[in-house]
């Protein structure tokens, strides 16, 4: 077995193949794992930095002093440095920073200062730069600082946030900064983000469960987790977010006591969280980040303390995950895909998203939220690593040209793609690795023809593709890795026409035959030779699911049938097998039910999803047969 090295002190060339078969292994080296505890109030302001190691329990033990006895200072950490910024300094508010060698117990040197005096920041970092953001200064401020962690000198200018406020909790990935919550003095829940690497103001992310100030946060290299603050009391609910992602944060678990001014660090895996008021605690108490739940006891700070700093050599901004714990990843591609996916729907109308793993039974959970409340004609496209939502109408907004996506591999909710050509519902949609195809649907004033696609790897809006033989609506999608086939939908009456375009050019659908029953509201799966057409209504409601071969034209031919006839089901697929998922009979349905691909027969039972969705939501998988 090899000797890999530490990510802080790697030399040489080391081949893909060997960091993921160390990484999945679990035999890469671990990056550190010492977590700091710094300054705070006692209650009157210390110097004192407490030590952890966080990959095993225990009280702290001491580690050094800061040059100065500061309270509601904020620290950020390199994988060699901790570096604690600002604070109140009685009698004032200071702008000095200081920084340790987590290798070397010792105490703080002068590291340089801030642009401004100020105390409850929010505090982040990667390996290369760390950044200071918002503070009470002694207004609410909206300035963001940054520093080169490897070098000392004074602060620079990198922006500003979208509201001003303090006490906000700052955590991060290695290449985007998260400041959530604060006080301006109203309690806020709005979440913003930088990408580290630029200078420039902060983006909206979406918002937290609740409006808090002086909340704490820590992270993995994908998941931020936020606990504490206070609004109308101190609080111990734990929430999170996917950072590469935007949205709302959802609910996580709790802490074991109520706290405000609190400080979190993380590794990898753990998040851990210590001291706190309204009453100084000296607690530290964990949770795991991939799961969640109640936190549990840690250990004791050596004293009790609140308004306090925090930072370690091993957190998500540093180590991308790499710590000998990283989950395998989601298979997906062509045939080998195991993630479907089910979102929004009418009835009532909902964001929520629901997966599944494809080639085991069982039931949704829930993945995320759509950014809006999307139903009646949203639809999907899925590739390799994206799945991309199109269309919709929501409610009073109308008819929809939003595009969102999320990541197959990091539950959590979708962010903004781009748009598509015009408002359009009840599109169909279908793709292979490269392009993402929406095609048909219908504005408020007609049926359209419409194809337009997106190169799924790159943020954007549509093109066009071209049109379709027949302008229509409510159609199904089957593909290969080459072609796209789109069958059925509504003329304004149903129809039984099949559609075939090539993925590679451009240009206008050609005939390929007609379904064994004409019909709408129906879907498709596929495996990369052959094509499925399910469910339905003509208006009555249907069972019949149809096949076809891909690479052929030619008529559909009988497969079998549902276990519940409805219409506007969802298909998720990989080489062996699609699921239909929810629906209406007519009333909303959470059923799915699934077939092996390469045979012929009926549908058997396969679990339910979470919530029931009527006519509206849009599927699909990251393992169907346009997938290479």
């Amino acid at each position: 077995m090899a000797n890999y090295p530490q990510l802080d002190n790697a030399s040489g060339v080391w081949t893909l193949r060997e960091v993921n078969d160390a990484v999945m292994g679990g035999y890469w080296r671990n990056a550190n794992s010492l977590g700091l505890f710094t300054g705070g109030q006692t209650p009157s302001a210390t110097d004192k930095i407490d030590q952890i190691t966080i990959a095993s329990a225990g009280n702290a033990t001491d580690f050094g002093n800061l040059s100065q006895a500061s309270q509601a200072c904020r620290s950020l950490g390199s994988f060699t440095r901790g570096v604690r910024g600002a604070g109140y300094v009685s009698p004032a508010r200071t702008n000095v920073m200081d920084y340790v060698t987590f290798s070397s117990q010792g105490n703080a040197a002068n590291f340089g200062t801030l642009t401004e005096s100020t105390q409850s920041m929010g505090s982040s970092s990667n390996s290369t730069r760390g950044i200071f953001g918002a503070g009470d200064n002694p207004s609410a401020s909206n300035f963001i600082n940054y520093i080169t962690i490897a070098a000392t000198g004074n602060a620079a200018d990198f922006g500003d946030l979208t509201v001003a406020r303090f006490a906000a909790a700052g955590l991060s990935s290695t290449t985007r900064s998260i400041f959530a919550g604060g006080g301006t003095p109203s309690k806020q829940n709005v979440i913003d983000f930088i990408e580290i690497a630029s200078t420039g103001n902060a983006t909206d992310f979406g918002n937290l469960v609740s409006s808090v100030s002086g909340a704490t946060g820590a992270s993995s290299s994908t998941r931020g987790v936020f606990c504490g603050g206070a609004n109308g009391g101190s609080q111990k609910n734990i929430q999170f977010i996917t950072i590469a992602s935007q949205g709302n944060a959802q609910d996580f678990g709790d802490l074991g006591a109520i706290t405000n001014l609190s400080s979190a660090l993380s590794n990898s895996v753990r998040f851990i969280n210590g001291g706190g008021g309204p009453s100084n605690l000296n607690t530290i108490e964990m949770i795991q980040i991939p799961t969640g739940g109640t936190a549990i006891d840690f250990g004791d700070l050596i004293a009790a303390t609140n308004d306090l700093g925090s930072c370690s050599n091993a957190h998500g901004g540093l180590n991308d995950g790499y710590q000998g714990t990283r989950i395998k990843p989601i298979p997906s591609g062509g045939g080998v895909g195991q993630r479907g996916l089910q979102a929004g729907g009418e009835s009532p109308a909902t964001s929520n998203i629901d997966f599944i793993t494809i080639s085991t039974l069982g039931n949704g959970a829930k993945f995320g939220d759509l950014t809006t409340t999307a139903f009646d004609g949203i639809n999907a496209v899925g590739g390799a690593t994206r799945a991309i939502f199109g269309g919709g109408a929501q409610g009073p907004v109308g008819f929809s040209d939003t595009m969102q996506y999320v990541s197959f591999t990091s539950e959590g909710n979708a962010a903004d793609f781009g748009n598509l050509a015009a408002g359009i519902r009840e599109p169909a949609g279908l793709g292979n690795s490269t392009r993402g195809v929406f095609a048909g649907g219908n504005t408020p004033s007609a049926d359209v023809d419409t194809i337009q696609y997106v190169t799924i790897a790159t943020i954007g809006n549509t093109s066009d593709f071209g049109d379709l033989t027949v302008a229509r609506k409510k159609a199904g999608p089957a593909n290969s890795t080459t072609r796209g086939c789109i069958g059925g939908g509504q003329t304004p009456s149903e129809s039984d026409v099949i559609d075939y375009i090539t993925f590679s050019s451009t240009g206008n659908a050609v005939d390929f035959g007609n379904l064994t029953v004409a019909r709408n509201w129906l879907t498709g799966g596929s495996s990369s030779t052959r094509g499925l057409f399910a469910g339905g209504r003509t208006p009555t409601l249907q069972n019949v699911i149809d096949y076809i071969t891909i690479a052929s034209t030619g008529n559909a031919v009988d497969f079998g049938d549902l276990t519940v006839a409805r219409y506007s089901p969802n298909g998720a697929s990989n080489s062996s097998r699609c699921v239909f998922m929810g629906g209406a009979d007519p009333s909303a349905s959470n059923v799915m039910d699934y077939v092996t691909i390469a045979s012929t027969g009926n549908a058997v039972d396969y679990g339910d999803l979470s919530y029931s969705t009527t006519a509206g939501g849009g599927g699909n998988s990251n393992g169907h047969g346009g997938l290479s």
